[in-house]
């Protein structure tokens, strides 16, 4: 391939801004076709975006000769099954988080993949982020010492601003995210631990459903013992008062602290004995853009792949065993 043509599944929210436009914008990357069951809202979509051809269903999207690679941004109840109809027709894949409704689940896809000879990306997509390339490349400098512990804390009220609001809130039925704001939110929290730390060594968590007000646990704490003998401390809880609203992560080294938000626009704050040094980041405007251009790379065989399906299993792992969940 010299360019890759995506088909979008799944043309919904997320990809209006956050991901749509950027495949136009990256190099050797054209988005030439996009799907959504609602047939008049997939018109509009191909309308506005000026996409040369929409369709109603996923296999004609994948069936299209021109599309030669396909991004999944269904909810994650749709995962597995577009990923591996994808996958049948030899073509790659890049798919939404969560990879899929579980780690059995995403491991189905990871499989598929290998045997079929067929690329795939997971949309861990703040991995390219310029914040949290920095804090990866400051670690590796040792710029606080050896890491010894991270606290990582994400309390939101019950109507928060940080996802998007849409005329299904799909995300509060499992049946459909597979576990609600938790499983939406902190895949990309989890994924920038094991990008910065390596593999878990030990996983443990609880989760508990505490306001009821939907049939989902609304509260998540779960520890990572990683092979690198960093200890991780998180916990979410998505119904607390508006003024206990938090995103903060702390990686604590022998050295110093290196501080910053995952979803707030933030400075990194390094604090050591020599004082506090503020870094400053720009917004994207479209924040997966520098991953899209990431996986158009590997996918032209010209780049590494940024982020596994395979490194997607282990992410779903540690969803899983946070909330207990068993398939």
């Amino acid at each position: 391939m010299e360019k890759i043509c995506w088909g979008i599944i799944g043309c919904g929210d997320v990809t209006e801004v956050k991901s749509g436009p950027a495949f136009n914008k990256v190099p050797n990357s054209k988005l030439v076709a996009v799907m959504r069951r609602d047939k008049e809202k997939a018109q509009d979509y191909a309308r506005r975006h000026g996409v040369p051809r929409w369709y109603d269903n996923a296999i004609g999207l994948i069936n299209d000769e021109e599309v030669n690679a396909v991004y999944i941004a269904t909810p994650p109840l749709y995962h597995q099954e577009y990923a591996l109809m994808s996958i049948a027709a030899g073509k790659p894949v890049y798919i939404e988080k969560p990879m899929a409704m579980d780690s059995v689940s995403a491991e189905k896809i990871a499989i598929a993949a290998n045997h079929a000879g067929v690329k795939v990306s997971v949309a861990h997509y703040r991995r390219q982020q310029p914040l949290f390339l920095k804090v990866k490349s400051l670690l590796h400098e040792g710029i606080i010492g050896n890491v010894q512990t991270v606290q990582l804390q994400l309390l939101q009220p019950h109507k928060t601003s940080m996802v998007a609001q849409t005329e299904d809130p799909w995300r509060l039925d499992a049946s459909i995210s597979g576990g609600g704001l938790f499983h939406d939110l902190a895949p990309h929290q989890l994924d920038l631990m094991y990008y910065f730390f390596g593999k878990p060594k030990k996983l443990t968590g609880f989760s508990a459903n505490t306001a009821a007000l939907y049939a989902i646990d609304d509260t998540v704490s779960g520890q990572i013992l990683f092979e690198t003998g960093v200890l991780f401390n998180g916990l979410w809880c998505f119904v607390v008062p508006t003024f206990q609203n938090k995103d903060a992560c702390a990686i604590i080294g022998s050295k110093g602290v290196m501080s910053f938000s995952i979803f707030q626009s933030a400075p990194l704050v390094i604090t050591t004995d020599h004082g506090e040094q503020n870094v400053h980041f720009e917004s994207l405007q479209h924040v997966q853009q520098p991953m899209i251009e990431n996986v158009v790379q590997y996918f032209l065989g010209k780049k590494d792949n940024p982020c596994s399906a395979g490194e997607g299993v282990v992410v779903m792992q540690m969803l899983d065993a946070f909330t207990k969940k068993t398939s």
